[in-house]
């Protein structure tokens, strides 16, 4: 059964130099517990905030390239971590993004679903950056998953990805009525470039958008040393005869480069009144466009 209105949380998440695990564990817990007592059915976390991790181990931390074999080793860890509070405070989490080595001993950026019941999923990211490319050897994933879930159906869109309509099209088409979209921005030039893709992802699928970003300096971090952004959830600007979006699409917003988790309610029941009868259809016409072209396969997961 599908819960069609549900309130969501996005993450300003600070990287922290940890002075060990239980720090880390600590400092999640609280996290969570904090979303899930504002009633947050869904928490969001950003795009490599699990780089924090790497300062556990002082003789690799100001090493890029350790760094990332640090994060990737602890993923397990990490992942359990998640799974119990998930399970304990029985809310859906997105786990902050990490490296992650694949058999083939190369590495992608990993965002991470957890389930209630115990259940999850992954998405790697699709589209690098030229840093990833060219300094921190990450490679791009090959699949993007649309999440079939009691929430709904979701996708994820990590940072870059989220400024590549074809990728949001692709899910959409597949039934997707949230983009969760975590980022890593070092400059408010990247983090509005995010933000502007997660909003224009929005408007063109007549859906809600989920924008949680890393925020702070690390120095000590050659990865992310420096985090700005401000969390958002974010809707189509148009309006029906029974609701309306707010007229710049904005349903929540934080405070730039704040810690704290951002808030809203999403009715999805919207998404479905707007993509049949909104004051513009955008989600319909969209094969109008000439050269709409040929787009990326989906796979569904199943997570009811």
């Amino acid at each position: 059964m599908v819960t069609t209105q549900w309130r969501v949380a996005a993450a300003q998440y600070p990287i922290d130099a940890l002075a060990d695990w239980d720090a880390y564990a600590a400092k999640l817990a609280r996290w969570v517990e904090q979303a899930a007592q504002a009633g947050a059915a869904l928490a969001v976390f950003p795009e490599y905030g699990a780089m924090e991790l790497a300062s556990l181990d002082p003789a690799t931390m100001g090493d890029l390239q350790g760094s990332i074999e640090t994060v990737s080793a602890l993923l397990p860890r990490v992942d359990a971590l998640h799974s119990k509070l998930a399970a304990e405070h029985a809310i859906w989490i997105v786990a902050a993004s990490a490296p992650r080595k694949r058999a083939d001993g190369r590495f992608v950026n990993t965002a991470r679903l957890f389930s209630p019941s115990g259940a999850s999923a992954h998405q790697d990211k699709l589209m690098m950056t030229r840093f990833e490319r060219e300094e921190w050897g990450i490679v791009g994933g090959d699949q993007l998953n649309l999440f079939d879930t009691p929430l709904g159906k979701l996708a994820v869109l990590i940072c870059y990805d989220s400024e590549f309509p074809l990728l949001a099209r692709a899910a959409v088409e597949t039934g997707a009525q949230v983009l969760l979209v975590p980022s890593c921005t070092e400059t408010m030039r990247g983090y509005w470039r995010v933000r502007l893709g997660s909003q224009a992802r929005a408007l063109e699928g007549q859906c809600f958008a989920v924008h949680s970003p890393t925020v702070g300096e690390a120095a000590w971090s050659p990865a992310v040393d420096y985090n700005r952004g401000a969390a958002g959830i974010y809707g189509p600007p148009d309006r029906h005869e029974a609701f309306a979006m707010p007229e710049d699409g904005v349903l929540a917003i934080g405070e730039e480069s704040a810690a704290q988790w951002v808030y809203a309610d999403l009715d999805l029941a919207q998404v479905a009144t707007l993509r049949a009868d909104g004051g513009v259809l955008n989600t319909r016409d969209w094969v109008e466009q000439l050269g709409a072209g040929q787009l990326p396969p989906v796979t569904v997961v199943d997570l009811t």
